[in-house]
């Protein structure tokens, strides 16, 4: 066994026992104290997560000594982040779109994404006015929950189509932040950029886990409600005739898009975030034959597009977010050209057995005719 192996499997196993130095090993930045002033079970959470982050970073550790990936190196704990955060999020978005899609709401992911640029001028302006030191994702986290309610709300009230709502939350949102930056741009214009664009290494350990918990909330709410979701998403007129609450399916929905739009947030930035929950999901769309078949392929998709993203946003310096979807872009371009082909291919398929099947006819009446 190699040094740098055995001295990872020691550094492992003493990690096990001593659970000191697995918080040693973490990046003991400011941003991870969430300890302060927790409950019981926010005790509970936050070692779950910090145990959860650890198993990660040993996991990585191994991979770059199996791989020799520089982006993979012990020291840059900011890129496994990344990639967990990128993982988490190759997930959720494609899950949720897949039902946005369908339902024609493709567009709810970028106001709900300027919504969330509001919560995070928000966090920040509090943190520089009051010092009241909560993470701007989770001041975004809240506000992108309350903008989606108002969505619904406005659609329901007024009865405006869900485009206008958007649109009028949109603008309200982005207002907002701009406005609050202005009040102190010195400080919060430079804070502001990192959630703009997405920064690979501004994942800090607090924000990876409040995705974890994005992800285990979202995961474990559509498993529940799967079949109820599926339903409002293709018939919403029977369903709320079978007697499933329509609404508040929908208010869910539009909660859980807000809350993969913050987590997705970190690596995507503001303005390409809603890209995620699209073009995986519209790209699974050509070459798929079923919802959960297009599901599965939107999550497959999606997955590839945030790994050779990152990759190639560090090796060559280059922004995370525009490679990632610049690549989902390029992803649905080939899915396009492979369902064409697909379509291609069964129409031909299709023409040649209706001419077996008409020369069969034929050959059948001729032969009956020779028969004495």
């Amino acid at each position: 066994m190699s040094d740098p192996l055995t001295a990872a499997v020691l550094a492992w196993l003493l990690a096990a026992v001593d659970q000191s130095l697995t918080l040693a090993a973490v990046d003991q930045s400011p941003a991870l104290a969430l300890q302060g002033g927790l409950g019981g079970v926010g005790e509970v959470v936050f070692g779950v997560l910090l145990w959860a982050l650890d198993q990660w970073y040993w996991l990585m550790d191994w991979a770059y000594y199996f791989t020799g990936l520089e982006m993979l190196d012990p020291r840059y704990r900011y890129m496994h982040r990344a990639l967990l955060v990128g993982l988490c999020v190759g997930v959720m978005a494609p899950l949720i779109g897949t039902f946005l899609v369908h339902r024609q709401l493709a567009l709810i992911g970028d106001a709900l994404a300027h919504t969330a640029f509001a919560g995070v001028s928000v966090g920040l302006f509090l943190n520089a006015v009051i010092d009241l030191g909560v993470s701007p994702y989770l001041t975004a986290v809240v506000v992108a929950m309350i903008a989606a309610l108002f969505i619904e709300l406005i659609s329901e009230t007024t009865d405006a189509y869900n485009d206008v709502s958007m649109a009028i939350v949109l603008s309200t949102g982005f207002a907002l932040g701009t406005t609050l930056i202005s009040l102190n741009a010195g400080g919060l214009a430079v804070g502001v950029n990192q959630y703009l664009f997405g920064n690979l290494s501004t994942v800090s350990p607090q924000s990876a886990g409040i995705l974890l918990v994005l992800f285990v909330v979202i995961v474990g709410t559509v498993a529940v409600t799967r079949n109820q979701l599926l339903y409002v998403t293709f018939d919403e007129t029977a369903a709320a005739v079978s007697g499933i609450p329509v609404n508040w399916y929908n208010r869910v929905m539009v909660m859980l898009t807000a809350m993969v739009v913050v987590g997705a947030m970190q690596i995507m930035g503001v303005i390409l975030v809603a890209a995620m929950l699209v073009v995986p999901v519209a790209g699974a769309t050509q070459v798929s034959r079923s919802f959960a078949e297009s599901l599965v392929v939107s999550v497959a998709l999606a997955e590839l597009a945030v790994l050779l993203g990152i990759g190639v946003a560090y090796y060559g310096g280059v922004t995370a977010g525009g490679v990632i979807v610049l690549i989902a872009v390029g992803i649905y371009v080939c899915a396009v050209a492979i369902g064409k082909l697909q379509s291609a291919r069964g129409e031909r398929e299709t023409s040649e057995m209706g001419g077996i099947e008409t020369d069969g006819a034929d050959g059948g009446i001729g032969t009956g005719g020779d028969r004495p």
